[in-house]
C-alpha cells in the first residue's frame, strides 16, 4: 500500500550520519509534516510513497543540517564592513563592537537575528549556538521563532567592564539575569529554541559570576557556555578556572565538575 508524504528529497548521495555512517547513492528522504519517515534508495521510496512534492535531483548531496557552534546573531549581521579588518583584537571588541551593539534597538536586534538565521538556513545550517551577546531576548526569540531555525541563545552578562553603560551589571544582577533568561526561554518554540547560561570572557566576569553562571543551568539540566576571551588572552588564568587540577577535579572558582557534567566548555590547549 502506497503511503502519502509531503515531501520527497532525492540526491545523488544521501549522507545519513546514522550509527553506521551509511552514505546512500541515488538516495532519498521522505518527510511527513515535520517528521522524517524514511531514508533509503530513491527507487524504493518512490515505490512506497506518493509525495505532494519532490525536490532535489542527481546534482545534489543530501545531508543532515549543520550546526554553527559560535555565532553572533545580533550586531554584526546588519553592519558588515563597519569595523576595519586590521584593527587589533581588543580595539575591535571594546572600541568598535561593544559600542555598536549597545545602540541597537529591540527591533534592530530582532531583524539582525532573523537575517543571520535566514543566511544559515540557506547554506545548510539548521541549528546554532549563539555567543551570549543578546540584549533584547524576547524580541530575538520572537524573530527566531518566525524564521523556524533551532538554536540556543544567551543574554549579555558581565560584571567587570564599566562601559557601555547599558550592559553595566553587578554580580548579583548578572546572575539573576542568567536565571531569568534560562527560565523564560526554556522550551520556547516547541523546544526548538532555548537558552544556556553564558558568561562572556574570563577578564570581563568575576570569579563569583563564573561560579554563579556554572550553577544557573543545573536545575533545568541546561548547559553552561564560556565564550571567547574579549580582551588580552590570559591562558593560564583561564586554564586554572576551567581545567581540573593535576591531583583532582578541584579548581579555584569551582565552575565545572570533574566530568564537566554541567556542560561547561573545556578550552583546547
Amino acid at each position: 500500500m502506497i503511503e502519502r508524504v509531503d515531501t520527497l528529497i532525492t540526491g545523488w548521495y544521501v549522507v545519513t550520519m546514522n550509527e553506521h555512517r551509511d552514505i546512500i547513492r541515488n538516495g532519498a528522504v521522505a518527510i511527513r509534516g515535520n517528521t522524517i519517515v524514511a531514508v533509503g534508495k530513491a527507487g524504493d521510496l518512490e515505490a512506497r510513497y506518493e509525495a505532494t512534492e519532490t525536490v532535489g535531483g542527481d546534482r545534489f548531496v543530501v545531508t543532515p543540517g549543520l550546526v554553527n557552534t559560535h555565532i553572533h546573531i545580533t550586531g554584526e549581521p546588519l553592519t558588515r564592513g563597519y569595523v576595519p579588518d586590521d584593527t587589533p583584537f581588543e580595539e575591535n571588541v571594546f572600541v568598535w563592537l561593544c559600542p555598536l551593539y549597545s545602540v541597537y534597538t529591540a527591533q534592530e536586534e530582532r531583524l539582525s537575528a532573523q537575517l543571520a538565521s535566514v543566511e544559515m538556513l540557506k547554506t545548510g545550517t539548521t541549528s546554532f549556538l549563539e555567543a551570549g551577546t543578546i540584549r533584547f531576548i524576547d524580541e530575538v526569540l520572537d524573530g527566531l521563532d518566525e524564521v523556524g531555525i533551532r538554536g540556543r541563545i544567551g543574554r549579555w552578562v558581565w560584571d567587570l567592564p564599566p562601559e557601555p553603560d547599558v550592559y553595566k551589571q553587578d554580580t548579583d544582577e548578572a546572575i539573576a539575569n542568567l536565571h531569568d533568561t534560562i527560565e523564560r526561554c526554556d522550551g520556547a518554540a516547541g523546544g526548538r529554541l532555548g537558552a544556556w547560561s553564558m558568561v562572556v570572557g574570563h577578564t570581563t566576569c568575576s570569579d563569583p559570576l563564573w561560579r554563579g553562571g556554572a550553577g544557573c543551568g543545573r536545575p533545568l539540566r541546561r548547559r553552561t557556555q564560556l565564550p571567547h576571551e574579549p580582551g588580552r588572552p590570559r591562558p593560564e588564568r583561564l586554564r586554572r578556572r576551567v581545567r581540573p587540577a593535576p591531583d583532582g577535579p578541584s579548581r579555584p572558582t569551582g565552575c565545572a565538575g570533574g566530568r564537566y557534567g554541567d556542560g561547561t566548555l573545556r578550552p583546547r590547549r
